[in-house]
């Protein structure tokens, strides 16, 4: 479902040089280098007819995959799930046949200045997309790859998994499930490519535990600006594995990723636990965190029953093979919630698919085709209570719509990778506001709120979440987003991709 596009024109992220003419050639393959090339002139696709004689114009490569300017398929990576940039249309889609047709494609787009962003195309049934959702995936006039074209896993060892970038969180766990593994770290819906997944972070209910999603990342093959495919890993060009892992795709295409894996639990038990005010919440939150005593801790703030305010939920989970824990001593020390707790025993893999049911819930209202100016951040625990203040006075039901408020602490030494920049104490909150709006909801009012929260958490030591959605961002406020890890970050850029042609949609260095 398209919707009307939105935009934050003016703002450095949108500085991007349209094309003196524009010609949509419909579904030329890449592989007929004869009757497709590109004019390095006027920066436009050429037909077998103006490439004669033409010294201008630069064959495309021959693949193995194709490379398509067809319009319904350009129209349909125009979009992403956020529906906030949706008249951001690429002039081509590359589907891979192999990884050398990626290391071809960026050669070839290196030489003709043509920009390139992965799409991570996630999601389930027709419902296929990109799960970015403030344009972050974005390269209009430029090449989006489908990373659905490198969606193999390639082995299961012990310990390990390694997997083409495309494959989804999903498609992993019930490969390793089968086996008796599981990742450590898994996002909440699993339907996203890892890929797209460990180059902004990625985060779940075991962050407490093992960090985020790319701190369980080992080794990674990843095609740089210049066009080699090479591996990366904490010791070996750590400066590259470091810039791609939480960098927002800058430097690189990863197309092979080696994640840990762990022993299986069978079983959950997964206690719901509800807070009427939120120092109780905060309390009882960091009291679990700090004694490790849950395998997953998550939270939200959600609307009263009776619509009066709001009120926390501390979600977390037991795990077990054998013998099921001790629900009673895992509650003892907490607050009197065990009244209105709701506790549940469940298989690990549904706990796992838990968002599944929800998904199906959001289409049918027609909540998850709507515009989602989502808002995600990393708050400092010692200003989190004045934080969330602010918020629940400013929030109502309708800043919801469908959708859910995460807010729950972790440990910030957990977070090893460098670009996953957090705040300066050592526990943080997680901060996930993900809209999914009513119908005719103020979507412009939305983003101006996020701008306005995103200032106020930024004062008392906040730093962002690369998913969500705030509007006119600038260079200056990367900078100091990345605070002293942005040198290294501008230094890693300009080593691994030269010729910035990678992932304009971030908006880094615009």
């Amino acid at each position: 479902m398209s919707t009307t596009p939105r935009s934050t024109a003016g703002t450095s992220a949108d500085a991007v040089a349209q094309p003196s003419r524009r010609r949509i050639l419909s579904g030329i393959a890449a592989t007929a280098v004869a009757v497709v090339g590109w004019n390095a002139v006027d920066q436009s696709w050429a037909t077998a007819a103006e490439a004669a004689g033409n010294a201008n114009i630069v064959p495309v490569p021959g693949l193995a995959g194709t490379l398509t300017t067809d319009p319904a398929t350009v129209d349909s990576f125009g979009h992403d799930f956020g529906h906030l940039w949706d008249n951001a249309k690429p002039w081509a889609v590359l589907r891979p046949a192999n990884i050398d047709d990626i290391v071809k494609i960026v050669n070839f787009a290196r030489v003709n200045g043509i920009k390139l962003a992965v799409n991570g195309q996630g999601g389930t049934g027709n419902d296929i997309e990109s799960h970015s959702v403030y344009g972050q995936a974005r390269v209009p006039g430029g090449i989006s790859i489908d990373a659905k074209g490198m969606s193999k896993i390639l082995s299961i060892g012990s310990d390990y998994a390694v997997v083409e970038a495309g494959v989804t969180w999903g498609q992993l766990t019930d490969a390793t499930l089968a086996l008796g593994k599981t990742p450590p770290a898994l996002p909440d819906y699993l339907y996203i490519s890892i890929g797209g997944t460990i180059s902004i972070g990625g985060i779940g209910g075991t962050v407490q535990k093992y960090g985020l999603l790319c701190d369980t990342v080992q080794a990674i093959d990843i095609i740089t600006g210049d066009g080699k495919l090479v591996t990366a890993t904490p010791w070996l060009r750590p400066d590259l594995f470091n810039a791609a892992l939480s960098g927002g795709g800058q430097v690189g295409i990863i197309v092979r990723v080696n994640v840990k894996l762990i022993p299986a639990p069978t079983r959950s038990v997964i206690f719901s636990l509800f807070y009427n005010d939120l120092t109780t919440y905060l309390a009882d939150s960091e009291k679990v965190l700090a004694d490790g005593r849950f395998q997953v801790h998550a939270g939200e703030m959600l609307q009263k029953p009776d619509g009066s305010g709001w009120r926390y939920k501390m979600e977390v989970g037991a795990t077990y093979t054998t013998t099921p824990p001790d629900r009673d001593r895992l509650l003892a020390d907490l607050s009197d919630v065990r009244a209105d707790a709701i506790i549940e025993d469940v298989s690990y893999r549904d706990y796992m698919f838990r968002l599944d049911a929800y998904e199906a819930y959001l289409k049918e209202s027609g909540h998850w085709y709507q515009p989602k100016p989502w808002l995600s951040m990393f708050l400092p625990a010692s200003k989190t209570k004045t934080f969330m203040q602010q918020v629940e006075r400013e929030m109502n039901a309708e800043s919801l719509g469908g959708g859910f408020l995460l807010f729950y602490p972790y440990f910030t030494s957990k977070i090893k990778r460098p670009l996953a920049v957090q705040p300066n104490e050592s526990v943080g909150y997680l901060f996930d506001l993900l809209r999914f709006p009513n119908p005719g909801a103020d979507i412009q009012g939305m983003l101006d709120q996020n701008r306005r929260l995103y200032e106020i958490a930024r004062a008392m030591g906040a730093k962002r979440y690369l998913v969500g959605s705030i509007p006119n961002m600038t260079r200056d406020d990367w900078k100091a987003h990345f605070g002293n890890r942005w040198t290294a970050f501008c230094n890693a850029k300009r080593k691994y991709d030269p010729n910035n042609t990678f992932t304009p949609g971030q908006g880094f260095f615009a």
